[in-house]
């Protein structure tokens, strides 16, 4: 029975993004990243070329962390509480990125200024040539007198900053459209919602293909299947000439996966789950590919055996 060809001709393509800047360019990494490109269904080769890969960045906290499983403290437990230091051993772990959260400067967390988040970001600048990408604490009012100043800061090296939202964006795309710096449009799980937030960005002038879209996740067994109908939905939209929606797509894995019961409880439950050494990083990795084939285009993860087995996963599927 012979099989019916099934290759799809689309007019639209996923806008490439790139971050990080050499000397060459003004910047001080040692490279560049490039994410988006894609002209077909995520790892079907007959549907179109995906020029990039999928990247991955590790976390890198500016203070030391709360409540973090002890398979994460085996990695990171003797540099954690130094960004410079954490950075570094994410950088020799093989990450593509560095994903800096500036949780530090939260009122409930210390509530640091932003001339000390200039300072962390500095240090993390001069400890690693990778790519940055940078986020505040969530907090708009100190967000946005923090992520202006590290956008200053690190004019020229070309960072992806986090995050632009419905209702606060016009500071943080003023101030990464003055330094050059690319933005993170963060929305809940919606596709209207996340078009809104992209149109309202451009608006202020900052060009929709500076944009890596943040739709919101969720781990394995917590929603997953919604949150991959609407990575769908928005991918196939893109692809079919929605301007608004073709940005690459950015994950928080990590966050999500290490904050599941299955990951976190200890070996108390080994007999019936399986070690909790084994089984974090597993749910980490499968949560990771699975949002893989959704088109995810930059995961950012914890562990370094997640990142290893999912990096197999893209090689494997983007063979040819």
């Amino acid at each position: 029975m012979p099989i019916p060809d099934a290759t799809q001709t689309w007019s639209g393509r996923i806008n490439p993004v790139t971050l990080g800047a050499t000397p060459a360019e003004g910047g001080t990494r040692g490279r560049t990243v490039t994410l988006g490109g894609e002209a077909g269904i995520a790892f079907l080769s007959s549907d179109g070329e995906t020029p990039h890969p999928p990247a991955i960045a590790l976390d890198v906290l500016d203070t030391t962390p709360v409540g973090w499983p002890e398979p994460l403290r085996e990695v990171y437990g003797d540099v954690w509480s130094e960004p410079a230091g954490w950075a570094r051993r994410a950088a020799d772990l093989g990450a593509d990125l560095i994903n800096l959260r500036l949780l530090g400067t939260h009122p409930d967390e210390g509530d640091r200024p932003p001339e000390a988040a200039v300072e962390t970001v500095q240090a993390v600048l001069e400890a690693v040539d990778l790519p940055l990408v940078v986020w505040g604490c969530d907090v708009p009012a100190k967000d946005q007198a923090v992520m202006p100043k590290v956008a200053e800061a690190t004019r020229g090296e070309n960072c992806l900053l986090g995050a632009v939202t419905e209702t606060d964006y016009r500071t943080l795309a003023a101030a990464a459209q003055a330094y050059g710096h690319k933005l993170i449009a963060l929305a809940p799980c919606d596709i209207n919602k996340s078009k809104q937030v992209n149109i309202l960005v451009s608006d202020t002038g900052y060009p929709l293909t500076n944009l890596v879209i943040y739709p919101t996740t969720a781990a394995l067994g917590y929603g997953m299947e919604y949150v991959y109908s609407i990575l769908e939905r928005g991918r196939l939209a893109a692809l079919a000439g929605d301007r608004v929606m073709a940005q690459p797509v950015i994950l928080d894995v990590g966050y999500e996966a290490w904050r599941t019961k299955e990951a976190r409880t200890g070996d108390e439950a080994a007999e019936v789950w399986g070690p909790i050494g084994r089984r974090g990083p597993a749910w980490e990795a499968v949560t990771a590919a699975v949002l893989l084939q959704g088109s995810a285009d930059l995961l950012v993860l914890r562990h370094p055996e997640a990142m290893q087995a999912v990096r197999q996963t893209i090689g494997e599927l983007t063979a040819t």
